[in-house]
């Protein structure tokens, strides 16, 4: 075994974890969970069959990775974050046939207690902030917040906020890195 697996984490038999990655306290990984190297499942996380995981990923502890959910390389999931699969669930009603993917793109943090609605697209470096539940696709470097989640601000590669409006265009350096971002038509790219 290439990875740590605490002695309370229940990892079934086929599901893949790449070198040096970690699984801790009551844990479950399913058995088509494929999960990339050096990443870090908190306790009490779950990952389902249909989930595909990069990696150098980090999950914080009480997160569900369900079905059809996608997180590409350096994705943070913060603290008891949710993701669902299914847009109208019914206890009486099987609608295990109607899973809308999610995929979150490499570099997003998703903080603490927000709720992903399934079916969309978080974008590269990303930055939904804690709390927030999102239902609809974020633009690569976006910061969104609020309950529906709105376009606040925009973030570096380095996490840092940058000086520009949620809205219209210009240019802006990163305060930690200097890194320098051009916004123009309400998408961010670096420079």
């Amino acid at each position: 075994m290439t990875y740590y697996r605490h002695e309370t984490a229940i990892v079934d038999e086929g599901a893949s974890i790449g070198e040096g990655s970690k699984v801790w306290h009551f844990s479950h990984v399913s058995a088509g969970a494929v999960i990339g190297r050096s990443c870090s499942l908190g306790q009490n996380v779950f990952v389902g069959n249909a989930v595909r995981i990069g990696d150098n990923v980090k999950i914080q502890n009480n997160v569900s990775v369900y079905d059809d959910v996608t997180l590409e390389d350096d994705v943070f999931c913060g603290p008891s974050m949710v993701f669902t699969n299914v847009y109208n669930p019914r206890s009486h009603v099987s609608r295990k046939d109607e899973y809308r993917p999610t995929r979150v793109r490499r570099g997003a943090t998703l903080g603490a207690n927000c709720t992903i609605v399934c079916g969309i697209e978080i974008g590269e470096y990303a930055f939904i902030a804690a709390g927030a539940v999102v239902n609809r696709d974020v633009p690569d470097f976006a910061l969104v917040a609020g309950v529906p989640a709105r376009r606040i601000g925009w973030m570096s590669r380095h996490g840092e906020r940058l000086d520009l409006p949620a809205d219209g265009s210009g240019e802006a350096g990163c305060p930690g890195t200097g890194e320098r971002y051009r916004l123009e038509n309400g998408r961010l790219a670096a420079l």
